[in-house]
């Protein structure tokens, strides 16, 4: 590990536990800071009316840490959407925001869309497949963003158990993401988390820098924020043990070609000679090849977008 890593990872990781509520409430109200939570939501109501129920109680009725709590449905087929206002978010769709650009399918066009429907000074992503849920997720990683003038993005760090057995979730993390940030962007190997849905940073930050629209959003972030804001301006907060839906195979394979792929245009920004990849099923006659597009587009900062610039300016 670089040394500039090492020195990040000590004065940049810390848990949850250093920074209490009545903390957090006094810098809030010192920096006059605001807080948007947003859930992106597909098909996720057996967990989403929990995860929004608790952040309510917790953080705006016990105390007024969070302003705003929004779930952004993504085309949901189930009962999402009702849920998630029955426990008190402000539901949006995804195609409802700005529509002049048609939408297309991914969590990163999710997140990019949000930042048009949302107010906060600091906005913290929350996946809402999560069990158990706490909400120290939230506050541990607002947390920095309020103490902390120098620090613009917050990671949450986590164990992920898989089948009930300790650290063995997060194969895409391990099997891709891991190797590329430790092989192409070394300043990086200290993030525990990297591809983690959990994360909160500074709207000023986030609307300068793009977003792939699907499951490179995550990796994507994390590089350009490494150079737009440099290594200490981003941290990480321990917040105990993330539990989810986990995805099977072929599903992670998926999510593995776009987050390479979204390495490989910020490594070269090359041309992209096969968008696609093959993947096999057994059918009744034996092995059939099945291909799917990766995702490659990507939204550009959302400063530069007229109806973002006319909201900031109202």
């Amino acid at each position: 590990m670089l040394k500039e890593t090492e020195r990040w990872l000590s004065n940049r990781s810390w848990s949850v536990t250093d920074r209490p509520l009545h903390r957090l409430m006094s810098a809030k109200r010192a920096t006059g800071s605001s807080v948007s939570v947003v859930l992106p939501a597909l098909n996720e109501e057996e967990t989403v009316g929990e995860i929004v129920a608790i952040i309510r109680h917790d953080l705006m009725q016990q105390v007024p840490l969070v302003d705003e709590i929004v779930v952004v449905d993504s085309g949901s087929t189930d009962r999402t959407a009702q849920v998630a206002a029955a426990a008190g978010a402000r539901v949006v769709h995804r195609d409802e925001i700005l529509p002049r650009i048609p939408a297309v399918p991914g969590k990163g066009e999710v997140l990019w869309r949000s930042l048009l429907v949302t107010s906060g000074d600091i906005v913290c992503f929350i996946d809402a497949d999560l069990k158990e849920f706490s909400s120290d997720f939230v506050s541990g990683i607002v947390g920095p963003l309020l103490t902390e003038p120098g620090v613009d993005l917050v990671k949450a760090m986590y164990d992920r158990p898989l089948g009930g057995t300790a650290g063995q979730g997060g194969r895409v993390t391990e099997l891709m993401a891991r190797p590329l940030l430790n092989m192409h962007w070394p300043q990086l190997a200290g993030f525990v988390q990297p591809l983690g849905g959990e994360y909160a940073a500074r709207r000023s930050l986030l609307e300068q820098l793009p977003f792939p629209v699907g499951y490179g959003v995550e990796l994507g972030m994390l590089v350009d924020a490494l150079h737009l804001v440099g290594l200490d301006a981003l941290a990480q907060v321990d917040v105990g043990v993330r539990k989810h839906r986990h995805q099977d195979g072929q599903a992670l394979g998926r999510m593995s070609a776009a987050i390479y792929r979204t390495a490989q245009l910020r490594l070269a920004r090359g041309h992209l000679i096969r968008p696609a990849l093959t993947q096999f099923e057994r059918g009744g006659d034996g092995f059939e090849p099945r291909t799917y597009s990766v995702d490659t587009e990507e939204r550009p900062p959302m400063v530069e977008i007229s109806e973002y610039q006319k909201r900031r300016a109202a």
